[in-house]
C-alpha cells in the first residue's frame, strides 16, 4: 500500500469538448501540467461516445458548438446510466442569467466564462473532483 496521498496515487481522467482546438490545446496542457489525465473530443457526439466507453472522473464541456450544443450534450450524459454521475463543467461565453440556468437544469454543476483564467480552472477542477471524491 503506497503512503502518498489519494491525488497523487491516483491520475483523474477529464474530458475536454470545444470545437476550437485552441481551446482544446491550451486546456489539455494546463491540466496535464497539473498531472491529469486528458482527452479530448471536438463535439458532442464524440463526447457521449468517449465518455461511454472510458472511466471520466470530470468534463469541460463548450456550450456552442455545432451539432448538438453543450446542453443537449450534458442532457444525453445525465440520461444514460454510465455517465450520469460525472460532474460537467460548462465552459462558455455565454454569462446571462437565462444561459447559467439553463445549463445548471440541464445537469452541469459549474461554469467557467471564456475566456478562461488558469488559475480559476484549476480551481474549480479540483474543487469538483474533491466533491466528487467525498461522494
Amino acid at each position: 500500500m503506497s503512503n502518498l496521498p489519494l491525488d497523487e496515487q491516483f491520475r483523474y481522467k477529464i474530458l475536454i469538448v470545444d470545437d476550437v482546438p485552441k481551446n482544446i490545446q491550451v486546456l489539455g496542457s494546463l491540466l496535464f501540467h497539473e498531472n491529469y489525465d486528458v482527452s479530448f473530443a471536438s463535439n458532442g457526439y464524440d463526447a457521449l461516445t468517449l465518455a461511454e466507453q472510458n472511466p471520466i472522473d470530470l468534463i469541460l464541456l463548450d456550450v456552442m458548438m455545432p451539432g448538438i450544443n453543450g446542453f443537449e450534450t450534458c442532457i444525453q450524459l445525465g440520461k444514460n446510466p454510465k455517465t450520469a454521475a460525472v460532474p460537467v463543467i460548462f465552459m462558455t461565453a455565454l454569462n446571462d442569467l437565462e444561459d447559467k440556468v439553463k445549463g445548471f437544469q440541464a445537469g452541469g454543476v459549474d461554469f467557467i466564462t471564456k475566456p478562461f483564467e488558469s488559475q480559476e480552472v484549476l480551481a474549480r477542477v479540483k474543487s469538483q473532483l474533491k466533491i466528487g471524491r467525498l461522494h
